[in-house]
């Protein structure tokens, strides 16, 4: 008996052992392309590891995928201009930031049925995050440079937290600290979650208008990606830049995967830049895979080690005018599409 549950250890460990080295291939490919219905823009996307299904912002809709299969498994309406989704699998709740009426949605993520409409006290709510330390959510208003502060227990708005300037994409470490991008100071600002007041304010030089942001918690390192294709690694302790990296054009997403020890930018210009974490705060771009023009945002699942990007093939861009200077392209219609990337 000893020595069969002794193979069967090795068998087992010989398992893990292929798995993990699979996982950590050096190189990476599309295995797939997920057409998605409509046609509006896109911004953030959410990964529901415990469901295994992706939440992606669409324009007026924030759609539900099943991220093997890519079907559609359900849609979450009146969610006009969507930038983010933070979900709380303890509370069974996910908040859902709409930048049109600056409002949040809150919704049952068991059934997808919208639980209440909360309105922000802010412009443009933007990026949003479910705090579990606290049990506070934080909307980040890029419009009034504010950031709400939702009770999740009782879904009421608690604190208006005023921020040096345009917040971008926030991380939390689970232990009272939040963090948030300011894009047009070039800042990282660190907020007490518990207190709802910031902390430390540290400058990203020689970044640039950050948006992505990513933590490698173990380590406490911060990753913001930089309009001037930098990524910046940092100190999450005490604001001590520690690498900076060359990246994409374009990018406005940033990711990391713990267990492969790797940080992710989503680049605009149809770039995927990864950068390994090695010994010693050694960090190098392992590799960079073509993707798609307009694939900037970007989730890992941190048990799949996939990454998912939304984009579309871009159309005529309109004439600019004094309300709009510089129009967005149109949508090609049919063509959004959700990439699915996973290590060879």
């Amino acid at each position: 008996m000893k020595k069969t549950i002794i193979a069967c250890m090795l068998v087992l460990n010989g398992f893990m052992f292929v798995r993990c080295q699979q996982a950590r291939s050096d190189t990476y490919q599309i295995i797939n392309r997920f057409s998605v219905p409509g046609d509006g823009f896109w911004d953030y996307l959410t990964i529901d590891e415990k469901t295994d299904r992706l939440f992606v912002s669409h324009g007026t809709v924030t759609q539900v995928l099943d991220s093997k299969t890519g079907k559609l498994v359900g849609s979450i309406e009146n969610t006009p201009g969507v930038h983010g989704i933070a979900l709380s699998q303890e509370l069974d709740k996910a908040y859902i930031s709409c930048g049109r009426d600056s409002s949040v949605v809150v919704i049952e993520l068991s059934t997808l049925q919208t639980i209440t409409r909360i309105p922000t006290k802010g412009v443009n709510p933007d990026a949003i995050l479910y705090d579990s330390y606290s049990g506070k959510v934080f909307v980040y208003n890029g419009g009034s440079s504010n950031a709400t502060v939702i009770d999740s227990k009782t879904d009421q708005v608690v604190a208006t937290i005023t921020l040096p300037g345009k917040p971008e994409f926030s991380v939390s470490d689970g232990k009272g600290r939040v963090y948030v991008n300011i894009e047009d100071k070039s800042l990282v600002v660190a907020i007490d979650s518990k207190k709802s007041t910031l902390e430390n304010t540290w400058s990203l030089a020689p970044g640039e208008e950050p948006s992505g942001l990513a933590l490698d918690n173990s380590n406490h390192r911060l990753f913001s990606v930089c309009s001037n294709k930098k990524m910046i690694v940092m100190n999450a302790l005490n604001g001590e830049i520690i690498s900076v990296l060359d990246i994409g054009k374009g990018s406005d997403g940033c990711a990391f995967d713990p267990e492969l020890k790797r940080a992710y930018s989503s680049n605009g210009e149809g770039t995927l830049t990864v950068v390994q974490e090695g010994a010693n705060d050694s960090y190098t771009v392992l590799t960079t895979l073509e993707t798609q023009i307009g694939a900037r945002t970007i989730g890992v699942n941190k048990k799949t080690h996939h990454l998912y990007l939304p984009t579309a093939k871009y159309g005529d861009r309109p004439e600019p005018t004094a309300e709009n200077p510089r129009p967005r392209p149109t949508i090609a219609k049919g063509t959004f599409t959700l990439l699915d990337i996973a290590p060879n």
